[in-house]
Formats: structure tokens, sequence, C-alpha cells
């Protein structure tokens, strides 16, 4: 059997979406800025497309800038709004971001940008107070993520949203992971900037967007340079079918979202009920209760996440670690390490992030042969319970 437990990382395309797609690539394929009807027609595509995505998130269809994914959004806000090369500034995230955040931060360092990183409690969650007591008078930025790709913890998006906007300062959140999960409204939550992508909702790769309300949309400095698409802010021709395939996307994803969230919550809870019923010393990584419900992060004592993906990989399974093999050294996830747990809990952890097109006889097949590739390891390892946590 082969099973897909990593969509937390990349979404199969609905077909739906693929068939949308398909006669911008070679019927309907002129460009949106030509002004003959051709390109009148892909222009209208593009419309259509800002439309849904208002809709989904509750903006409006002007604030909606296409992008080449999550990345470029996140890239597009940090160096946007950022007064590089004027002087100084400061910007306010966490340490548990997404590289896509941390290195434009990092990037930003080195040119003069003050960033202050907010520390997370064991759950992964940051305290607003904390964002509060980290403003500045030339804080320029604020950006939190809003769903924790690797542990799933939803952060308090609104309290730290009404902090900035009663400080006038613009608040970002990555909602890479969230948007077409659960519940987002870019009105209700006092959210000035947002960044999405479409392959982690069943939509095309090479594809995202960065929502910007016309307030903030105006001070964004553009990260290319070189045309006059979506008003100014990103020059390069359109990928019409891949904004076609997010509009699609988008839509679909809210439309069946409950539906969708019940089935794939009801999976991730019978998948973490039988791994906590068959394997001892085994524990949550994350929040309980306030998690993204496609994602269980489990550590699994005494072995090692990369060797549990590689041994589960064999029998057909795709999971991920947040560990990354770099230089030959195995490092634990960033994440897991800020939220305080030791290096040998975190290098244990496992991310199972489920999707729509998940079974019942899928799950039952990983709690199947699980126990055994956790047994075979730990008989494998020369750590002892006490070498383990000393």
């Amino acid at each position: 059997m082969r099973v897909y437990f990593d969509n937390n990382a990349t979404t199969p395309l609905d077909r739906d979406v693929l068939e949308e797609m398909l006669p911008f690539f070679c019927e309907k394929f002129a460009n949106p800025m030509s002004i003959h009807n051709f390109g009148n027609e892909a222009e209208e595509a593009l419309s259509m497309a800002r439309e849904r995505v208002a809709e989904a998130l509750e903006c409006e269809p002007d604030d909606t800038i296409f992008t080449s994914g999550g990345s470029e959004a996140n890239n597009m806000v940090l160096k946007g709004i950022s007064p590089i090369p004027d002087g100084k500034g400061h910007i306010i995230t966490s340490v548990i971001e997404h590289p896509a955040i941390l290195e434009p931060c990092r990037y930003l360092q080195k040119h003069g940008i003050d960033i202050t990183y907010i520390k997370v409690d064991k759950y992964g969650l940051v305290d607003p107070d904390d964002v509060r007591r980290a403003i500045r008078k030339d804080t320029c930025l604020i950006t939190i993520m809003h769903g924790n790709n690797e542990v799933g913890t939803i952060e308090p998006i609104e309290e730290v949203a009404r902090i900035a906007n009663e400080k006038e300062i613009p608040f970002h959140t990555d909602a890479v992971q969230s948007v077409g999960k659960i519940p987002l409204s870019v009105a209700e939550m006092g959210i000035d900037l947002l960044s999405l992508s479409a392959h982690k909702f069943n939509g095309p790769k090479g594809v995202g967007a960065l929502i910007a309300r016309k307030e903030v949309r105006r001070k964004l400095t553009p990260l290319l340079h070189g045309g006059e698409q979506e008003s100014g802010k990103r020059a390069s021709t359109h990928n019409v079918p891949g904004i076609v395939g997010l509009g699609k996307a988008i839509e679909m994803a809210v439309k069946n979202r409950e539906g969708n969230t019940e089935k794939v919550k009801r999976l991730r809870d019978m998948l973490h009920r039988g791994i906590i019923e068959s394997i001892p010393d085994v524990e949550l990584v994350g929040h309980q209760e306030k998690r993204l419900p496609t994602t269980l992060n489990i550590a699994f004592h005494y072995v090692e996440g990369e060797s549990v993906q590689l041994m589960l990989n064999n029998k057909g399974v795709a999971v991920s670690t947040g560990s990354a093999c770099a230089s030959g050294k195995l490092e634990p996830s960033h994440v897991l390490i800020e939220m305080g747990y030791p290096h040998e809990v975190a290098q244990g952890a496992v991310r199972f992030s489920l999707g729509m097109g998940n079974t019942e006889e899928e799950v039952r097949y990983v709690l199947e042969i699980l126990p055994e590739i956790i047994e075979k390891l730990r008989r494998m390892s020369p750590l002892t319970p006490q070498d383990y946590f000393k």
C-alpha cells in the first residue's frame, strides 16, 4: 500500500482544478496585459480568480497580488516594508517561523534592520503581551505565522493584529498552512498582509498570493521591477493557468472546508489514539486543541525521527521530520528546540500531515506497521532512558 501523510509539504492537484486550468495553456493563452480580445479573455480569468480569493478570505479583489508562492509573498512583505537602504527600522517576528520568514529577516539584519524574535511556550504559542512589550518607535512591521507548518499550533493572530492596529503598525501573517483548512477573515481578524500558496490546498505549485490592504499596499516597494503587472507591485508576465487554478482551488477548499475538516480531523485523531495505545513513550508535540486539523507531530522517545521516516518509506508510507541532514550532521527542528524540547526528544519527532484524500484504511495500515518499526529501532538504539533524559 502507498500512503501519503505529508500534505503539509504539498497536496495533490485536484482534477477539477486541473480541468479549469487546461484551456489557459493552449487555447486561451494570451498575455492578460495585451489590450486585444485575446488578452481581455485572459484578464477576465485573472479577475475571476481575484473575486474567488476575495470571497474566500473576506477581503477586496484588488487586495490580491499574485506571486510565485508563499516564499515570494513573505519576501515581498519583509523587504518591501523595511526602510532599506534609507536607514534603521525594526521588525517583530517569532522564533518558530518558516525559513521563508526567518531567512529574509537574517538578510535584513545584515542591512541594518533590527529584528526581535518573540519566544514561544511549550506548545509553540506566542504571548501577545510579549509582542506588545517588544514594540518600539521605529517598529515598521509585525509578522507572526498563523498555523505552524511542523506542529500545527494556531497562533493568537487576532490579538496580535489588534495590538498592531492600535499602534498603527502593519501586521502580516504567513497563513500558507491555514488557508483553505480553517476559517480565515482578513477583515474580521484585522490582518493587513497575508501570504498563501495554492499547492497547500490542492491547487497548482508555483503560484500564490499576497493579500495586502490598500492602505498598506501603497507602502510596499516591489520585489520585482520591470513591468506594471499587479498594479505595479509585482513585475512579470502572469502565470494565467496557475492563477486560474489558485482561484478554483481556494473556492473549492472553502466550499468543502467544513466536511473536509471534520473528515481529516477524525482520521488524525484516530491515528493519534492508535499510536499512544500501541506504542509506549511517545508524546504529542504542539497544542492539543489549538492545532491545524491536518497535523499530528509525535515525538518517539529513544529513536531518531529520520530513521522512522526511512523505515516507513520502505513500507510505502510518506511522512516528514523536522530533522535535516546538513554536512553529515543530523540537526533537530528549530521549532521544537524553541519550544523547549531537549535535542534527543526533538530528533525523534515525526510529522504526520493528512489531507482530504486519505482514508481509514490508510490509517489502519500505518498503525499496523508502526509499532514494529519503533520496537526494532529501539532495540538497535544504544540509549537507555537514563541516558536519554540526562
